[in-house]
């Protein structure tokens, strides 16, 4: 019904190791994040080799590519044509991985079309999306930062090349939108999913959640834990066998992406997740 995936970087072994440990655990496919060792400004093609190379040994796709932009994502329009410039190289890194998926957080999208920040991170998205549509590719936006209605209709007033990248557990930690509902909503927007799960400790909205991510990056996740918890599959708030049953009605036919970003022993949450999916599928 939808196929596994991982991400490479959460098991803490490397990125090859990672990508060894995905096959591993079960999955067919695996997420990367172009940062650090693999970052499309660096990469050599030797690290380019090893990294296909890996993945074909493992019997791995490359299910997409993280493009993670930091700070306010694309809300402050001095600091976009770096960026934008960063995400076109993501995709043309993906491309060479044969995948065409790069998913990434733009910040948060303003309530208010009138809002200034509003028209700046729509025309970066509509660049951005222009590059990526002229090459076969699609940017996902993962949802969270705002509600599934009002990032339906901001990728699709993008123009092409504009996608979703549906993570459950953001909505109901984070934005307390919900979860299945959205899918209904997102549709055929939806390219690419993260499996995950958590709860909300305490609603603050979006904006101070992510606004503590735009200044401390991922070392703000233990800040974090005042206003959520991520938690491994199945023990969160995440209404599995409704959402995928919702991913099914809609036609989504892609990977779900085992993410988990806390946990003292990451990896085992993430064997033991492909484990749950499965099953959580069979039951559908």
């Amino acid at each position: 019904m939808f196929k596994i995936g991982t991400l490479a970087d959460w098991f803490g072994l490397g990125l090859l190791e990672g990508i060894r440990e995905s096959g591993r655990c079960g999955a067919s496919g695996v997420q990367i994040y172009a940062w650090n060792e693999f970052n499309p400004k660096t990469v050599t093609p030797e690290q380019l080799h090893l990294v296909r190379e890996t993945a074909a040994e493992c019997a791995q796709e490359i299910t997409a590519l993280c493009g993670e932009l930091g700070g306010h994502g694309l809300e402050t329009a001095p600091d976009n044509p770096g960026k934008i410039d960063y995400l076109k190289a993501v995709v043309d890194l993906a491309l060479r991985l044969d995948c065409r998926i790069v998913t990434t957080h733009i910040g948060v999208v303003p309530a208010d079309k009138g809002n200034p920040r509003y028209r700046v991170m729509q025309d970066a998205c509509g660049r951005i999306g222009e590059y990526a549509l002229a090459c076969g590719a699609v940017i996902a936006i993962e949802t969270g930062p705002e509600p599934v209605a009002r990032l339906k209709e901001f990728a699709d007033a993008c123009g092409g090349g504009i996608g979703i990248n549906y993570d459950p557990a953001n909505l109901v930690m984070v934005t307390r939108d919900d979860e299945v509902r959205g899918v209904y909503t997102a549709g055929n927007s939806i390219v690419h999913t993260h499996a995950k799960d958590g709860r909300c400790n305490f609603y603050a909205g979006p904006e101070e959640v992510y606004g503590l991510f735009a200044q401390g990056g991922i070392e703000a996740l233990t800040r974090a834990q005042a206003y959520f918890t991520e938690t491994p599959l199945g023990e969160g708030e995440v209404r599995w066998p409704e959402y995928l049953r919702a991913l099914r009605d809609t036609g989504y036919g892609g990977y779900l992406t085992i993410e988990r970003e806390a946990g003292a022993n990451a990896g085992e949450d993430i064997r033991k997740a492909v484990g749950f999916l499965r099953n959580a599928m069979e039951e559908l």
